[in-house]
């Protein structure tokens, strides 16, 4: 059987496939809201506000955010998921394919979002620092930015070296590892008498890493938490890295 593979950026083909989504079809939406409802208050955004949500994949954060009454525009580098996502725009909603390392607007967001591990996909960190820079250039003065990265001091303790996950019939042979500085999970199965083989690579990036790359930017941290409820953060056992700031 045939080997599906391809020479393109690993998450230039993963997140643009069909089993990407099927991999992760068990997300918790209703988490996903909380944290959604947890930034707004926080934040004190009113509904006057415009929200960048920035790497959206298909759109679930920009649609409750439209729900809540924002103006939102979700961006994502896969165009299978932004035709996904555009089948919910309407007059205050929108989604466009765009590389988040680009910025395409000047002073125009009032907050941006970074969600879910979306940040660090990049072979350097140079790459990391265009990503801040074209969320400075996009932000309004005092506008706020958030980036809800993994825990990558929990992760690597805990790191499930193997497991398989059978999901709609197909089942997910997935082996992760910490090396050169990155989390790596080999994603392998077969369907329709095809073998396929992906890669996710995200850069272990620590809080000490995120305070010094958006040290060279006119971005400034306010607030850093650990959870989807906004806990204080704990390198050792926070699920997750969440920091606040804003520009300026």
């Amino acid at each position: 059987m045939p080997l599906k593979h391809c020479s393109m950026k690993w998450f230039e083909t993963w997140f643009d496939s069909e089993y990407y989504h099927k991999l992760y079809k068990s997300r918790d939406d209703n988490e996903a809201e909380q944290f959604i409802n947890n930034l707004i208050t926080i934040l004190q955004l009113n509904l006057s506000s415009n929200i960048l949500d920035l790497a959206c994949g298909k759109g679930r954060h920009s649609i409750f955010l439209n729900k809540k009454g924002f103006k939102t525009m979700g961006v994502d580098l896969s165009p299978n998921s932004i035709s996904y996502a555009s089948k919910f725009n309407n007059a205050n909603l929108r989604f466009e394919v765009r590389d988040m390392r680009e910025s395409f607007c000047e002073s125009e967001f009032d907050a941006i979002f970074n969600l879910f591990t979306s940040f660090g996909y990049f072979e350097s960190k140079t790459e990391n620092l265009k990503v801040l820079k074209a969320i400075e250039t996009m932000l309004k003065d005092n506008g706020v930015f958030v980036i809800d990265f993994m825990n990558a001091n929990k992760v690597i303790n805990n790191l499930v070296r193997e497991e398989t996950k059978s999901i709609d019939h197909i089942s997910f042979r997935l082996k992760r590892s910490y090396e050169n500085g990155n989390i790596v999970k080999t994603i392998d199965f077969t369907d329709k008498e095809n073998d396929f083989h992906f890669t996710e690579k995200v850069q272990a990036l620590f809080l000490e890493d995120f305070q010094s790359l958006i040290s060279q930017s006119n971005l400034k941290i306010d607030s850093i938490f650990g959870d989807y409820n906004l806990n204080p953060f704990n390198k050792e056992i926070s699920d997750r890295l969440i920091i606040v700031g804003r520009k300026g």
